[in-house]
């Protein structure tokens, strides 16, 4: 433990105690964010007066999840609030000087954005000049100078006294409503944080610091008492509440959630963390299910070829793929799988009629971010992460900032080994993982970005037993023994699985999993890598 411990930056004694217990003392301050009090005492106001606030949020789950915290904390407050979530497709990414316009003229007079408008200087410049105060809220590094809003909250502000920078879009909408609840002598509903769980594992931010906390109540509250809408989710996923943590939130709610904004309509992702009907949850959910489905079949398309044209090209520094058939939606999902295959940074392009959109993913050697400010000449507009990223740019602009991409990665990558690594906490015996280690390692939960679930060495273990399983027979459920100790594994990775043969001995790199079969819980080892 005090390795596993170390290795995920717990140096000093005195660090131990609170990250293990995940108390209150890993939450920090809202009125240290910037702007927090000018956000405050505007939203007050507008409370005071009955005005119209429109919360702005983006349409992906860290958006949904952050909107529904601020419109169910503010309609809690008595506020005349309501949502606004852009379209995909029509509006694109982040606030649009047009959808400003339309709200204003229909009587709002706040705007609260949601993990989008930390660039979005010229609009709010002009919705400024129609007398419509906006407030945003984001946690997206600023680029340039910072729009010239009522109030920018951002923890990611050059002169942010905030402690901790990897808040999610959902973290900084909770702060704000924290703050102006806190500010009113008011006790938060405890639904929102369940809410703004599901945004931070959603959004891929780090699950250290505080957002250990809200990840952790938050499943705390969502396993012991769900909304309808998320129980009726988690029954979807064939779960029960009591068996969701991290990995499931990931893998089977949080895509649900964004099911319906990479096809259609984000709104059905929002009105199902919002609704108290079950019967409404049931329905949304259903039509949810569907737009699930159809998204991994458009995913499993566009992957085939996009995998056949950048192979086409010869494995480049970056990966780039171009269609005018791939959906809009579901670039991000390709330009993952690409680059979990060939560990290369990735592009995918959808080509419009005027105008290209296109999602990014990358590789901790290549800095998205960078590479796109130095061709920020070449596009319409641009934001994300140093390893996520999007982008829009008209057609005309399409070769030369590809061949510019090729040059940064060219430049960045020159020498480098571009091959994947598996980082080991340890090397231990099966007597040393013991029947109790899981237990003491799920200690360090929950597990993602910055705090990974434990990964182990065994050296000398026995294959008793390699049975075909799953997808055609692809995975491997293996009996492994060592130490006069036999464990269940699987092995999802197919090129590994071929060379595993019954009676060999491997040293084996691996996790530990819980899953739930018939309401038992049961734990297996899931096989990362082997050497016979």
């Amino acid at each position: 433990m005090a390795q596993l411990l170390y290795n995920r930056g717990i140096l000093e004694p005195s660090e131990v105690e609170p990250f293990l217990k995940v108390d209150d003392r890993l939450l920090n301050d809202p009125w240290l964010l910037p702007d927090m009090a000018k956000a405050t005492s505007r939203i007050y106001q507008a409370l005071l007066s009955s005005e119209k606030i429109t919360i702005y949020g983006d349409f992906d789950a860290d958006g949904l999840t952050g909107t529904a915290i601020l419109v169910k904390g503010l309609s809690e407050l008595g506020a005349n609030v309501t949502p606004y979530i852009p379209e995909r497709l029509k509006d694109g990414h982040g606030l649009t000087y047009e959808v400003l316009r339309e709200l204003h003229k229909s009587g709002t007079t706040l705007v609260i954005s949601v993990d989008c408008g930390i660039g979005a200087q010229s609009e709010v410049a002009q919705a400024r000049e129609d007398d419509l105060d906006i407030i945003i809220t984001d946690h997206h590094l600023p680029i340039g100078k910072l729009p010239q809003a009522l109030a920018v909250i951002d923890p990611k502000r050059a002169d942010s006294e905030y402690p901790f920078e990897g808040l999610s879009g959902a973290g900084v909408a909770f702060k704000l409503i924290q703050a102006l609840y806190h500010s009113l002598g008011k006790t938060l509903h405890p639904t929102l944080l369940e809410t703004v769980a599901l945004g931070t594992i959603a959004d891929m931010v780090p699950l250290t610091g505080e957002n250990r906390y809200l990840v952790k109540k938050g499943l705390e509250q969502l396993n012991i008492n769900p909304s309808p809408g998320i129980r009726e989710l988690i029954s979807q996923a064939g779960l029960k509440p009591g068996e969701v943590g991290s990995s499931e939130a990931a893998w089977a709610l949080t895509p649900r959630l964004n099911a319906a904004s990479r096809l259609e309509d984000a709104m059905l992702g929002y009105q199902l963390l919002v609704t108290d009907s079950i019967d409404e949850a049931r329905k949304l959910v259903s039509s949810i299910e569907e737009m699930n489905t159809e998204r991994q079949r458009l995913t499993r398309e566009a992957l085939v070829a996009s995998r056949e044209e950048v192979l086409s090209y010869g494995l480049t520094p970056v990966l780039i793929a171009t269609s005018d058939k791939y959906p809009p939606g579901i670039l991000g999902l390709v330009a993952s799988r690409l680059t979990d295959e060939f560990y290369r940074p990735s592009v995918v392009i959808s080509i419009g009629e005027e105008e290209s959109r296109g999602s990014c993913r990358s590789i901790p050697e290549f800095d998205l971010m960078q590479a796109l400010n130095r061709t920020s000449s070449l596009l319409s507009r641009f934001g994300g992460h140093s390893q996520a990223a999007g982008f829009s740019l008209p057609n005309k602009n399409l070769e030369s900032f590809k061949e510019a991409l090729l040059n940064i990665a060219n430049e960045k990558l020159k020498g480098l080994p571009l091959l994947p690594k598996i980082d080991i906490d340890a090397e231990i015996s099966f007597k040393e993982l013991g029947s109790t280690g899981f237990k003491t390692f799920e200690s360090l939960s929950p597990f993602g970005i910055g705090n990974p679930h434990p990964v182990f060495l065994t050296r000398g273990v026995l294959v008793g037993e390699a049975r075909p399983m799953g997808n055609g027979g692809k995975y491997l459920a293996l009996k492994l023994k060592q130490s006069g100790i036999t464990w269940n594994g699987a092995l999802f990775d197919n090129d590994i699985s071929q060379e595993i043969k019954e009676g060999s001995l491997y040293d084996m790199v691996y996790s530990i999993e819980s899953s739930y079969w018939q309401g038992e819980e049961r734990l297996r080892l899931i096989i990362k890598d082997s050497e016979g």
